[in-house]
């Protein structure tokens, strides 16, 4: 029988090394609670980080307030309980109920599709079901009012954001699927569990957190969703917000409206929160390296192809139909406007630029969100969501209103409008960055700090190549959102800059849907490469 080894003696014959462990007894177990206590306390450098970052979300929710302050309390209050505040309210709120419950079911059909059934051809669904992600919402919108002109209301309205949205729930929700243990729903199954039971007590809480963020993306996208509405004449506080601006120059009643569309904002956080729990979803070790046995089809089959089909005929068919043909009754004459390449160089330069200055300062509040959580680390995080419901417009007026006033040099400059691209599209990388974070154990992390290895070099060279496809899928999201931003761009972008989105906007509301189908397709040509890049690094974070 071996003999027992000391402490000391097992670490000199796994590592080769011996390190001076406390003395037993109530000194030595002060030494381990104090150095565990070190390791859950955030590190100062990222802390600061991390409320900087929360600080300069809150510009527009500042200016907001100081503006309504300079109203008056009264004359706010009337602006507020206004009869047609109260319909833009259920306008809004019943658009965001209808979108993201049929986001969350389409998506994550979609998913369990792909993923779990032996549907044919399932990498090329695979890719056609992100695809949407390629075309803006206002595309979409622009290319069914093209076909079908009578479409409106509420039915229309939904209808365009399903199709356009539903990839924010279908790609993380597809990347968890494939990276969850089999073993943990054959264990349920060895205990009696029939596969519905399988299905709702392993399979969809193993789902919370890419469901819930996907859900929490839509819902903001909702609040300050603008191009698409407007198109299709359905009014919500964001139509009604530009409306003010553009036609009766009525700040103070735009303001108290964006205020109640903040409101809604916290709301929607607030839900996140509470659903979301506190629960461990990262597994130590990788698990069986096999993927999970697939659900026979059999005879459903072919109408699970033409479910799919119908899916990406109308989320994909009908702006690509509705492009072409005016393309065609354009013709080449189209593709000689000056405007063209201008606005091709500067919409990737800044799509660029807004890609890396918004994952670096989300990084830091997403790492303290999940690795040192508390009230003050989700107060932050949740804060990075304010800005994201508030329309382009009124985050342009705040950064104008204070470059104006304290920083007048950046005004009217690159940096300027990158900033403002960074808060409007936080939660873009905070969702892929927190999921990411998410399944990388932290185990990890403590034993490279148990070998000697300091903080920044553990990070270096043992999370972030783990977190590495969640930060380069949240840089390819905030791209594809800059490609795609229409309201903030036309306030803020320095004179003489045009992008994709605003040539296009300057054509449609002209109702010269000729001229505006080359920007649009080359808004769509820019952003598929990066749906793709998308879905490479959704297999990527999920081990594959």
């Amino acid at each position: 029988m071996p003999a027992t080894l000391s402490p000391a003696d097992a670490q000199v014959a796994e590592t080769g090394q011996r390190t001076h462990l406390p003395a037993r007894g109530g000194r030595g177990r002060r030494w381990v609670r104090r150095q565990r206590g070190r390791g859950h306390r955030a590190p100062l450098g990222v802390a600061i980080a991390a409320f900087a970052v929360a600080a300069l979300s809150l510009v527009p929710l500042g200016y907001i307030l100081v503006q309504t302050l300079a109203t008056g309390w009264d004359q706010a209050y009337a602006l507020i309980v206004r009869p047609r505040v109260g319909e833009l309210l259920r306008h809004t709120v019943a658009l965001v109920s209808v979108t993201v419950t049929a986001t969350v079911l389409l998506g994550v059909a979609a998913a369990w599709l792909v993923e779990r059934t032996d549907l044919p051809l399932r990498r090329l669904w695979a890719v056609l079901f992100a695809m949407p992600l390629a075309i803006p919402a206002f595309v979409t919108s622009y290319g069914w009012v093209s076909l079908y002109p009578s479409i409106e209301g509420l039915r229309g309205a939904g209808l365009i954001t399903t199709f356009a949205y539903f990839p924010f729930v279908y790609l993380p929700v597809a990347a968890v699927l494939r990276r969850l243990d089999p073993a943990l729903e054959e264990s349920a199954r060895s205990l009696g569990h029939g596969p519905v039971a399988v299905l709702v007590q392993v399979v969809l809480p193993q789902l919370r957190t890419a469901v819930l963020g996907g859900a929490l993306l839509v819902g903001l996208h909702l609040l300050a969703e603008y191009g698409a509405l407007q198109m299709i004449r359905y009014s919500t506080f964001t139509t009604a917000i530009m409306e003010q601006y553009q036609s009766t120059f009525n700040g103070a009643a735009a303001t108290m409206l964006a205020a109640v569309l903040v409101s809604l904002c916290l709301l929607l956080i607030t839900a996140d929160v509470l659903l979301r729990g506190r629960g461990r979803y990262a597994r130590l070790g990788s698990g069986v390296a096999r993927p999970a046995p697939r659900v026979r089809l059999g005879r459903a089959t072919p109408l699970a192809l033409l479910a799919a089909a119908a899916v990406c005929g109308l989320a994909i068919g009908v702006p690509f139909v509705s492009v072409g043909r005016w393309l065609a009754l354009g013709g080449a004459g189209l593709w000689t406007a000056p405007e063209l390449l201008p606005a091709v160089l500067s919409t990737l330069t800044l799509g660029l630029y807004a890609a890396a200055v918004t994952t670096a300062i989300a990084l830091p509040v997403a790492w303290l969100a999940v690795r040192h959580r508390g009230w003050g680390s989700t107060l932050m995080e949740r804060c990075t969501y304010l800005a994201s419901a508030v329309p382009g417009i009124v985050v342009a007026l705040a950064f104008v209103t204070v470059a104006i006033r304290y920083a007048r040099p950046v005004y009217q400059s690159t940096l300027l409008i990158v900033l403002a691209y960074a808060l409007l599209f936080l939660p873009r990388a905070m969702v892929s960055l927190r999921a990411g974070i998410e399944q990388a154990p932290p185990e990890l992390d403590e034993a490279a700090k148990a070998l000697g290895s300091s903080p920044l070099r553990v990070f270096g060279r043992v999370s972030l190549p783990l977190i590495a496809p969640a930060i380069a899928a949240g840089a390819a999201l905030v791209f594809m959102a800059v490609v795609t931003e229409l309201t903030a761009t036309l306030l803020l972008a320095p004179t003489g800059t045009r992008t994709l989105a605003t040539q296009f906007w300057s054509s449609s509301s002209a109702i010269d849907y000729a001229a505006a189908a080359p920007y649009a397709l080359l808004m769509i040509v820019l952003s598929i490469p990066v749906s793709w890049f998308l879905l490479v690094q959704s297999h990527r974070m999920a081990g594959r």
